[in-house]
């Protein structure tokens, strides 16, 4: 949107004053004129031509054309006559401005081309004032020649980081919703298996109260101590303090399939030792998923978990012997699984799941290679 200011350019190369004293300078060559009648003219003109600009950017359609027909018209007749030159400087800026690319093209040389055949004009004349200015005027026609290409660059730049900045902002609302939405997996892969497993020791406590107390005394212990990891681990995540190791998860989906009575089997250890964190991250997220839903759904009495590392990928198999995990997890409580295919689409992984004597979670992320000296994923 255009304002009155935009009468005077910004960012060509010249401060505001300078172009003020393009506006006052032509009343100075008009004043010195001999007859009267020049003097009404060539004020007239100047008039004329500051409301035609003016008209020029507020305007749309043929108005434009006609405004700068008239400009162009007023700007040779003060070359010639005159010796003022300088409204060819007003006219490169608008043409600079001009987001059309033919329009910009043809206008560029049309007023060029009359812009030099009037200086030409006005050197043969020999007019007085004129050749007191060479030089002046010469570094106006430079200006003609070069101002609106510098313009139309400038224009474009700024409408560049213009769209850069609406992109980065897009990209922080979709940090802050991608973030909201980790934080809710997380949570739910955090709580949901530390609550599945409270869950699980309270229904064990209840029947044992009354046959073995010292057992449901234990349980009761093992409840104190898994809502109390749980309250740790939601804090950590709140805070975002937290990196999950492969390591230390592997210790607590042990100690979660023990208390479920189910036999863990973990094979490969060795070649996951310099995960990258973020791939790290994922992995663990997954592996506590799986063997939830392992303890949840499966009624299994083993879970195998087995760690590949081949040379296009990391791959780990979570397996159990149960009744199959995809005929007994209800749809809506798949939320865990969508949780991890989300996860593993951020690292251009995959989840495949098979159900047969049995489920088999296959969880593979590619490898990624760093532009870091001696670092290769």
């Amino acid at each position: 949107m255009y304002h009155w200011f935009h009468i005077f350019p910004k960012n060509t190369g010249l401060s505001l004053y300078a172009w003020i004293v393009f506006c006052l300078l032509p009343f100075y060559f008009i004043i010195r004129s001999s007859t009267v009648y020049e003097i009404i003219v060539g004020v007239a003109m100047i008039m004329l031509f500051f409301t035609a600009y003016r008209l020029s950017f507020i305007k749309k359609g043929w108005t434009v054309y006609v405004a700068l027909s008239i400009e162009m018209l007023i700007s040779i007749g003060m070359t010639i006559y005159f010796g003022y030159v300088y409204f060819a400087l007003f006219i490169a800026f608008f043409i600079g401005n001009l987001k059309s690319r033919a329009g910009f093209i043809s206008l560029y040389v049309v007023h060029l081309s009359t812009t030099v055949i009037a200086f030409t004009i006005g050197s043969l004349l020999e007019n007085e004032g004129f050749m007191a200015q060479l030089p002046f005027n010469v570094l106006s026609i430079l200006g003609v020649i070069l101002l609106p290409f510098t313009i139309s660059h400038r224009n474009r730049r700024e409408e560049l980081e213009s769209q850069l900045k609406v992109a980065n902002e897009r990209i922080s609302q979709l940090m802050v919703v991608e973030e909201r939405q980790r934080i809710a997996r997380d949570l739910h892969d955090t709580l949901g298996q530390k609550l599945s497993l409270i869950g699980l020791k309270s229904d064990l406590a209840r029947k044992l109260l009354k046959v073995k107390p010292d057992l449901a005394e234990q349980e009761l212990e093992d409840i104190n101590q898994t809502s109390r990891t749980a309250l740790r681990e939601v804090r950590e995540i709140v805070s975002d303090m937290r990196t999950a190791r492969l390591k230390d998860e592997m210790v607590h989906v042990q100690a979660l399939l023990a208390s479920s009575d189910m036999a863990c089997e973990i094979s490969g250890e060795g070649s996951f030792k310099h995960l990258p964190l973020l791939i790290e991250d994922v992995f663990c997220m997954c592996l506590k998923e799986s063997v939830t839903n392992v303890v949840k759904h499966s009624e299994a009495t083993t879970c195998t978990i087995q760690l590949e590392n081949h040379p296009n990928e990391w791959r780990m198999i979570v397996r159990d012997d149960g009744v199959g995990l995809q005929h007994k997890l209800p749809a809506r409580k798949k939320s865990g699984l969508i949780g991890m295919k989300e996860r593993l689409e951020f690292v251009n992984g995959d989840l495949d799941i098979t159900s047969s004597e049995g489920t088999v979670l296959t969880i593979a992320i590619p490898r990624i290679i760093y532009q870091k000296e001696g670092e290769v994923l």
